[in-house]
């Protein structure tokens, strides 16, 4: 069914006017660079409160940078609306990345836009080497995307972590076998 030159759409039946609500989004996925930082921790704050601090995940990430390299945003018509960052990490005798936080604007939520941004991180983290990719996040959501449980508590991190939790997409021969020990930044 095509509108006609009023912009109606007809059917054999009778002429329903119909109101078409457009959005135009104009997504770009860059990466990180220092001039996104406000715009990630404004985010992070919307998505995750000031619980966020308290994560055994951001214990790790406080002992060191995150790779920038690794690290990406996307915007929608130039603004900053959801970032990935990656942490370089040594779990176990893993040399890898923990993935987060993965934050997603509340007005871009269920788009896709998170999916993509992990897709991008951990592809970009096979290119440049990495052994795996390790989260503590939801199974349900990160399992289509190539994270697989790690066995449990294989990985003991800074603070308490539900060990059903913790995921990695093992880029690397072994990794599964060698993900048991410590978890720590490695720069």
């Amino acid at each position: 069914m095509l509108p006609n030159a009023q912009g109606v759409f007809e059917t054999h039946q009778s002429v329903h006017p119909v109101s078409v609500i457009m959005y135009k989004h104009d997504l770009v996925y860059l990466t990180e660079d220092a001039s996104h930082d406000a715009a990630i921790e404004h985010i992070n704050e919307e998505a995750f409160g000031p619980g966020r601090f308290t994560r055994a995940a951001a214990r790790i990430r406080e002992q060191g940078p995150h790779d920038l390299s690794l690290s990406f945003i996307c915007t929608d018509n130039g603004e900053t609306i959801a970032s990935v960052r990656m942490t370089p990490v040594l779990a176990g005798s893993v040399k890898g990345h923990l993935l987060g936080p993965l934050a997603v604007r509340p007005s871009h939520k269920n788009k896709g836009i998170g999916r993509e941004l992990v897709r991008i991180a951990v592809e970009a983290a096979r290119r440049k080497g990495s052994e795996a990719v390790i989260l503590v996040g939801d199974p349900p959501y990160y399992g289509p995307l190539g994270f697989e449980k790690v066995a449990y508590n294989a990985l003991s991190f800074p603070g308490p972590v539900d060990p059903g939790r913790v995921l990695v997409v093992p880029i690397a021969a072994g990794v599964h076998e060698r993900l048991k020990g410590i978890i720590a930044w490695h720069g």
